[in-house]
């Protein structure tokens, strides 16, 4: 009796939007899906109200940009991962710097406002390569918001340029540099990390990039891949950690969660199904109650679960994806255009609007 009371006293708790505590997280983990759904729904509705002129509650948002993977070269290994190569393989390259502007003159044809630049941590590219990249991109699309370099490929700039984080992040902003994506979060805990990415940035490696860029007038998007070697209990502290940085720094837009994909990757794990993504995306909904926006991840579960994701915590469908590397290689190829994106998200009743990075309509 005593177990049903406390978890009705969560679940009041959680309704009435107050902030919840680890362990009564993993009480309301335990809910039937569609209670948790539920919850989480009233979550988003709370959390988005004031939005947009108070029509928050009836839009959801998508992004027109493209993933660029600037070289598939790098050294840190990670299991999980099916796109990298060593510097010694057939396919292992470099962008140049006319391949990046026909990818984002494509981009811009296509009605998008944005790249997600992300790659490999190649071992000899120097700090200029990059400013040049960054300034050469900024110099000729100035409309283009340059959304790039997870946190872990900062941690190897530090190593590879001998410079304190700090400095590095002011060149890279001062070059062009818009915003940091979340990429590498994986789950911040590092006996999970030690098993599935031991060369890549730690936990705290990983929050220190972001408090350098919310510091620096970076905004940024927080990730977790879940579905592999962790807990649930583990699931839980990520949200923790992430949620005590935005407390601190407030410079996290978005939160993205999504789950393992194993298909050519050298992690021998169990992934989980749609079920386990809508309960863990809908228990972050009401956990990160300082991040203002949750992204549905329609790339690994495809469009008809990311459209019902959005009625577990999500107010956002993420990126039509004009282009996607990585996880593709791991054997997820789902893909959708805006019309496609407009249409689920009418299905449910709401406004379709597209943003830009920091969650502004664009029409």
């Amino acid at each position: 009796m005593t177990e049903a009371v406390t978890l009705d006293g969560v679940i009041e708790k959680a309704w009435a939007g107050h902030r919840i505590n680890q362990t009564e997280a993993l009480s309301l983990y335990s809910l039937p899906l569609e209670e948790l759904g539920a919850l989480s729904d009233r979550r988003r509705q709370l959390a988005k109200a004031k939005a947009y002129d108070g029509r928050g509650n009836d839009i959801v948002t998508y992004i027109v940009d493209r993933n660029v993977n600037y070289t598939n070269v790098c050294n840190v290994y990670c299991k999980f991962c099916a796109f990298y190569r060593t510097e010694k393989d057939s396919d292992a390259y470099v962008i140049t710097f006319d391949e990046m502007d026909k990818k984002i003159e494509e981009t811009i044809a296509l009605g998008g406002t944005q790249i997600l630049m992300q790659g490999g941590h190649h071992p000899k590219l120097s700090m200029q390569w990059y400013l040049d990249l960054l300034s050469h991109i900024k110099s000729k699309f100035p409309q283009i918001n340059i959304h790039g370099f997870s946190p872990s490929e900062f941690i190897h700039f530090r190593e590879v340029f001998g410079l304190p984080l700090e400095e590095i992040i002011s060149k890279f902003k001062a070059a062009g540099l818009g915003s940091v994506p979340g990429g590498g979060g994986e789950i911040l805990v590092d006996r999970v990390r030690q098993r599935i990415s031991p060369l890549k940035a730690m936990s705290d490696d990983w929050l220190s990039v972001m408090d350098v860029a919310h510091r620096l007038g970076l905004a940024s998007s927080a990730t977790m891949m879940f579905g592999h070697v962790e807990t649930v209990e583990d699931r839980i502290e990520h949200l923790e950690r992430v949620r005590a940085q935005q407390d601190k720094s407030k410079g996290f837009t978005a939160f993205i969660a999504w789950t393992f994909q194993s298909e050519n990757t050298k992690l021998k794990a169990p992934t989980v199904g749609a079920h386990e993504y809508l309960r863990t995306q809908a228990l972050a909904r009401i956990y990160l109650d300082n991040i203002p926006n949750i992204q549905s991840s329609w790339v690994t579960q495809g469009p008809e679960i990311g459209q019902v994701a959005l009625k577990y915590g999500a107010n956002d469908l993420g990126s039509i994806m004009i282009e996607e590397n990585v996880v593709s290689q791991a054997g997820t190829t789902f893909r959708m255009g805006v019309a496609d994106m407009q249409r689920l998200i009418k299905e449910l009743g709401y406004e379709p609007h597209q943003r830009d990075n920091w969650y502004h309509l664009l029409n």
